[in-house]
């Protein structure tokens, strides 16, 4: 049983959720003793295969250097993971954009059922997952001969970065599909962690009030050198971007420190942090969901409180 995970990067670097992935992985054919391989489709892309190599349990590393993966483009992708499919019984992405992407045409052309963000494995064909906004985990088994797989980072530790020494081979890529074209893309630029990779991330809700006032938090940010989010209520009364917001329709996030600020904590903003390995809260209401899955609750007005803690972090 040989299991495949597909590389999320940037042609320079290896994105830090494929490691998550690998653990994954390896955990689909812990049973069999599996070996875990990682396709890299890139352009430019030996320095990403070079770090995948070296993560811990990849057994071997292919590569697909071909000016048609250079902007990730999911029907390419896509042709070239189906190219190499069939010496696999487990293909694995992360469940990010490019996962979700790229694996359901891989799944559709194998006419196999996908199983999306996984954040265990009980076995090589049963795994675990979460539904209605992570109020509920359903287990799911599959008997298809091959399991497509998005794995939700959270539920998994990252597989270390160092101490593997993984063969590389070169394979044939495929054609472009011709069936699209990248025409630009336009990124966030910050000096902040990236919100999803972040350690700590404090993030502010409706009660901030105003985009002005979420300038409150940037200082607290600063002393913990964290990522900045926000509820959705805070992103559709336009104070923040969008690419800011945590939750079930935003992004999932497991820091080692999550403070929310002035969120009351609908279920959506629940099950996009609720991982986080300790919750701060801070808000006025003592009723407040939020307090449900709060490690230490701060009951007061944030206008108050966060400069205090800000000024007891010295």
């Amino acid at each position: 049983m040989v299991v495949l995970v597909i590389a999320e990067h940037d042609n320079a670097s290896l994105k830090a959720v494929t490691l998550n992935t690998v653990t994954a992985a390896a955990q689909c054919g812990a049973v069999s003793g599996s070996n875990v391989h990682i396709l890299v489709a890139g352009s430019g892309c030996g320095a990403v295969a070079e770090q995948a190599a070296k993560v811990a349990g990849v057994a071997k590393v292919l590569v697909a250097d071909a000016p048609q993966f250079a902007d990730g483009l999911a029907e390419n992708v896509a042709e070239q993971i189906l190219a190499v499919a069939g010496n696999y019984s487990h293909i694995l992405a992360p469940a990010s954009a490019y996962g979700k992407n790229v694996l359901p045409r891989v799944a559709a052309k194998l006419d196999v059922a996908q199983i999306s963000e996984i954040t265990k494995v009980d076995s090589p064909d049963t795994f675990e997952r979460p539904i209605y906004a992570g109020n509920a985990i359903a287990t799911v088994q599959s008997t298809d001969n091959v399991k497509v797989i998005t794995v939700r980072g959270t539920g998994f530790d990252a597989a270390a970065a160092e101490g593997g020494s993984a063969a590389v081979e070169t394979v044939a890529a495929v054609a472009d599909s011709g069936k699209s074209s990248f025409v630009g893309r336009e990124l966030a630029k910050s000096d902040r962690p990236e919100l999803t990779g972040a350690k700590v991330v404090v993030s502010g809700g409706r009660g901030m009030g105003s985009g002005d006032n979420f300038k409150i938090l940037e200082p607290l940010a600063d002393k913990l050198g964290a990522a900045m989010g926000a509820s959705r209520a805070a992103v559709d009364a336009g104070y923040v971007p969008n690419d800011w917001q945590v939750g079930q329709t935003g992004k999932i996030v497991a820091p080692q420190l999550y403070i929310a600020v002035g969120i009351s904590g609908a279920i959506q903003h629940l099950a996009g942090m609720k991982d986080s390995k300790t919750i701060v809260a801070i808000n006025k209401d003592p009723e407040a969901p939020i307090f449900s899955v709060a490690d230490y609750a701060l009951v007061g007005d944030l206008f108050e409180v966060v400069p205090q803690l800000v000024e007891a972090l010295g």
